[in-house]
C-alpha cells in the first residue's frame, strides 16, 4: 500500500505518538519510514561599529544535535515495532511544515503523518502544522489524533 512514510517530530510526546502510528504502519506496509525534525539556526548581529566580536553560529553542530535527536526518536519507534523497519532521519533548518513538505516531496513520500496538536481552538485558524502540512502535501496525509 504505502512505500515511503514521512512523519513529523518535535521530540514531544504528543509527537512521539504519531512516530508510533507511522512505524507501525511502515512495518505493517513494508515501507521505509522517513522522520523529520525541523529547527530554525539562530543569527546574531553586531551593531556596526563594534568592539564586541561577532558570535557564530555553528549550524553544523546544531543540525547534528537535532539529527541525533530525530534519529533517537526513530530508534525508539523502531524497537518498539520490531527489527525490519527501515528508518532515516532528517533535520532540516527552517520551519516545520516547509521540512515535512519539502522531505515528502524529495523522498517521493506517498503518506505523510503528523499528529492533531493545533487542531483545536485558536491555532487551527492562524496555520498549525498539522493544518498546513493537510493543504500542502502532494500525498495522502494522516493526522493522528495526539491530544
Amino acid at each position: 500500500m504505502y512505500k515511503t512514510i514521512v512523519v513529523g517530530t518535535n521530540g514531544s510526546l504528543t509527537a512521539d505518538r504519531a512516530v508510533a502510528a507511522a512505524a507501525g504502519l511502515a512495518q505493517l506496509c513494508g515501507a521505509r519510514l522517513h522522520l523529520v525534525t525541523a529547527f530554525k539556526v539562530k543569527k546574531f548581529e553586531v551593531p556596526a561599529g563594534s568592539a564586541e566580536p561577532a558570535m557564530l553560529t555553528d549550524t553544523t553542530a546544531e543540525a547534528t544535535m537535532h539529527l541525533e535527536a530525530a534519529t533517537g526518536i526513530g530508534e525508539r519507534a523502531i524497537s518498539s515495532w520490531g527489527k525490519g523497519l527501515e528508518a532515516e532521519a532528517h533535520a532540516v533548518n527552517g520551519d516545520a511544515v516547509s521540512a515535512i513538505l519539502d522531505v515528502a516531496e524529495e523522498v517521493g513520500a506517498d503518506l505523510v503523518v503528523v499528529g492533531s496538536k493545533g487542531m483545536h481552538g485558536a491555532r487551527r485558524f492562524i496555520g498549525s502544522v498539522p493544518n498546513s502540512v493537510s493543504h500542502g502535501a502532494s500525498c495522502a496525509v494522516l493526522i493522528v489524533k495526539t491530544d
